[in-house]
């Protein structure tokens, strides 16, 4: 499956929520975990994915992602490319069991390479589209309404995939995000008086006030 690994660290591939997942490689130390590299779902639209981000396809565009960065960052990426032609290979060497994958039948207990790599590459998504464009073309256009607004269709799927891959292989590097400095919010309060102010102000109201009294008795 893979080609490296270090024997010290470990990888962490289980948190996924309904919007993204979180790969991690980190190491247990008794200060706590050292995370050597993360990888998020949520980066994938920089390399071209948009929409489909918590499915089987984008779990394993997440895991290449995270081998791809770790070797990066160790200067190991060109000597361990891993399998560009489509295997579960990002270029490390992770302990796995295949009972896990897509395409494993329990009855033989082996596990069907073209099952698991249509799953990869999206072909499930690929098939469930067809089938509601068919059967219930109404729930098509509500539950693919984000793929149909960027044009993809059940036959670009493959395709979107291989383009993802190979953006995530040219440039798996983590983009830090720059934080734009906090607005600065206009002040309404009054600004406050001093005991001498107030006092001042007071008695310039009590003046025109007696000023005003004064004006009606003469009237």
């Amino acid at each position: 499956m893979f080609m490296w690994c270090n024997c010290f660290w470990r990888v962490f591939f289980g948190c996924r929520t309904n919007k993204d997942i979180i790969a991690q490689i980190t190491s247990a130390t008794i200060a706590g975990d050292i995370v050597l590299a993360s990888a998020y779902a949520h980066e994938l639209p920089r390399y071209g994915l948009e929409v489909g981000l918590a499915n089987y396809a984008a779990a394993y565009c997440t895991g290449l992602l995270l081998a791809r960065r770790v070797l990066k960052m160790l200067e190991m990426d060109e000597e361990y490319e891993g399998n560009v032609e489509g295997a579960l290979d990002g270029g490390l060497d992770i302990p796995h069991s295949e009972k896990r994958f897509a395409g494993f039948a329990k009855d033989n207990k082996q596990l069907d390479a073209e099952v698991h790599r249509k799953y990869i590459y999206g072909g499930h998504v690929a098939a469930y589209m067809r089938t509601l464009m068919e059967d219930e073309p109404e729930k098509y256009q509500s539950h693919f309404s984000e793929y149909l607004k960027r044009g993809i269709e059940a036959d670009d799927i493959e395709a979107l995939y291989k383009k993802v891959h190979a953006a995530i292989r040219a440039d798996p590097t983590l983009k830090k995000i720059e934080k734009q400095p906090p607005k600065e919010h206009k002040r309404y309060n009054l600004k406050k008086l001093t005991y001498e102010e107030r006092k001042a102000k007071l008695v310039e109201r009590l003046n025109a006030l007696n000023s005003a009294v004064d004006d009606e008795d003469d009237e």
